[in-house]
């Protein structure tokens, strides 16, 4: 039988429970001040990041040759080391990525649709921020740039969990990221990396509903049927 998700040790559940609540109070009051941020800053700071990227493209790839290391003296081989493997050049994508993020439309504020009721009153749809989203994927690490940057474009803070093969560059880009923000109206906070590769983290995301509004995977079939669990 295969051991659910959630069948943990208590002691270990606990202290996952307080470490994503710690990130989820973070990015909550992230959120409603992404919310309020104007499509000007939001994109400066898009820009911002993509130009970190850049600059500390070195500190990125050698992050990243320490988990492809690991990973190859794990067993893994092939397309998941290809997956997780950084080279100048995905580097300089995960930067223009953001970029492309930045000349998007903002989504926030625009008007779905609008009808008019027989009373004379005007009943629309607009888009709002949905607040925190909370991102769990596997080995890619260039997914931690692509998923910060949708997720800030549309006002929301992000919770980001990847794979356990790729935690030191996950660090190192999340790192990155957030000293970007710091220097402009978006706050460092939009953007938490869960730094364990416990499984128990990512249950724990999983039951925080009153922190994370959405939760998304990216990854193979065996972690989507852990989210979508009972």
């Amino acid at each position: 039988m295969t051991e659910s998700v959630f069948s943990v040790d208590k002691a270990a559940w606990e202290s996952a429970q307080d470490y994503i609540l710690t990130l989820g109070r973070r990015a909550r009051a992230a959120a409603r001040v992404l919310s309020r941020t104007g499509t000007e800053a939001k994109n400066a700071a898009l820009l911002a990041m993509a130009a970190a990227v850049e600059r500390h493209q070195e500190r990125i790839l050698a992050a990243n040759a320490e988990d492809v290391a690991g990973a190859e003296a794990a067993g893994l081989r092939g397309a998941l080391v290809d997956r997780l493997t950084l080279t100048p050049a995905r580097v300089q994508a995960m930067a223009e990525g953001l970029r492309a993020v930045a000349a998007l439309p903002d989504p926030v504020g625009e008007t779905v649709s609008m009808a008019r009721r027989p009373n004379g009153l005007e009943v629309g749809r607009v888009r709002v921020p949905l607040g925190v989203i909370g991102m769990i994927y596997e080995a890619r690490p260039n997914v931690t740039a692509d998923a910060a940057g949708l997720c800030l474009k549309a006002g929301n803070a992000v919770i980001l969990r990847g794979g356990r093969e790729a935690l030191g560059t996950n660090q190192v880009i999340a790192a990155v990221l957030r000293e970007a923000l710091a220097g402009t109206p978006v706050p460092p906070d939009a953007v938490q990396l869960v730094e364990t590769p416990d499984r128990e983290a990512a249950a724990a995301m999983m039951k925080a509903t009153r922190l994370i509004d959405v939760l998304i995977t990216r990854g193979g079939r065996e972690l989507f049927r852990r989210v979508v669990a009972p």
